[in-house]
């Protein structure tokens, strides 16, 4: 089931009609600057996050904004009584089962998904320390041979499945700074020496004081491309001998012309899209 949703009114020229022809699933910035080009182009649309914390990083959009998770059937739902044309899955790149709940929305509806995903660092740097590894149970195995201050800069989604699968370890976990998150951290016995709550991302020399500061023996993070500054996590880290762990993204559930991959790309997709609806 989903939680109490809430509706943020936006754009208040758009009639009940058009407003919702276009639905973007975000929650980082790259949906933000997807939501500035469907605004470029006065295109109604209804950006649809599950937190609070998606909402405020959507700034001074023109479009509504729906905040509270969903699931495939009420994204289907959602399609067919608010007659969505297009859907743009611009949520993040790990997040997989959101990805697959869309995917699945839009093919019952009938409904043209185009999905945005951040262009990939992870091959733009090799190294011995650096471990790349497809899972979070094998990003345990890897850590496991290592120190037993583990950094995980992973969120806070799968703290307790790092916590099964690290056994006798420290966890330092870098989390949002919400209660929400802080709570389940909490919740698993994490206090303030193992908390640190920031909203990232963060320069490499903000990084590397953290690292000097808490002085890990492994740093575990997720390949979040430059917009979510995975280089500016792993290169200092390195430069200090200290191994990361990184667990690849997913692959994309979109391909072909549907799967975007720069601003270059979104602006095309959307020029397509309104001369589709003129013919």
């Amino acid at each position: 089931m989903s939680e109490t949703l809430s509706l943020v009114g936006r754009n208040s020229e758009a009639t009940p009609d058009v407003m919702k022809q276009v639905l973007v699933f975000g929650g980082t910035s790259d949906a933000r600057f997807i939501c500035q080009i469907l605004d470029e182009h006065r295109i109604s649309y209804t950006l649809s996050v599950a937190t609070a914390v998606g909402e405020s990083l959507a700034g001074n959009i023109g479009g509504q904004i729906r905040v509270g998770r969903i699931d495939s059937d009420e994204i289907a739902d959602w399609l067919v009584n608010h007659a969505v044309q297009w859907v743009i899955d611009a949520s993040h790149p790990y997040a997989e089962l959101l990805s697959h709940n869309i995917t699945r929305a839009c093919e019952t509806a009938g409904v043209t998904l185009s999905r945005y995903q951040r262009r990939s660092e992870l091959n733009d740097l090799e190294h011995p320390l650096l471990h790349k590894v497809a899972s979070l149970q094998a990003a345990c195995v890897v850590a496991q041979a290592f120190g037993p201050r583990v950094l995980l800069t992973t969120g806070s989604k799968e703290l307790a499945a790092y916590q099964q699968g690290l056994p006798g370890k420290t966890l330092l976990v870098r989390v949002l700074p919400t209660s929400e998150v802080i709570a389940e951290c909490e919740a698993l016995g994490l206090g303030v020496d193992n908390i640190i709550a920031l909203r990232g991302p963060f320069s490499a020399e903000f990084n590397a004081a953290t690292y000097d500061f808490c002085a890990p023996d492994v740093v575990m993070t997720k390949e979040s491309g430059a917009e979510g500054g995975y280089l500016d996590k792993v290169t200092p880290a390195l430069a200090r001998n200290i191994p990361c762990v990184v667990v690849t993204r997913p692959q994309p559930l979109v391909s072909g012309s549907e799967l975007l991959e720069s601003r270059e790309d979104v602006s095309r997709r959307v020029t397509r899209w309104l001369q589709e609806r003129k013919s």
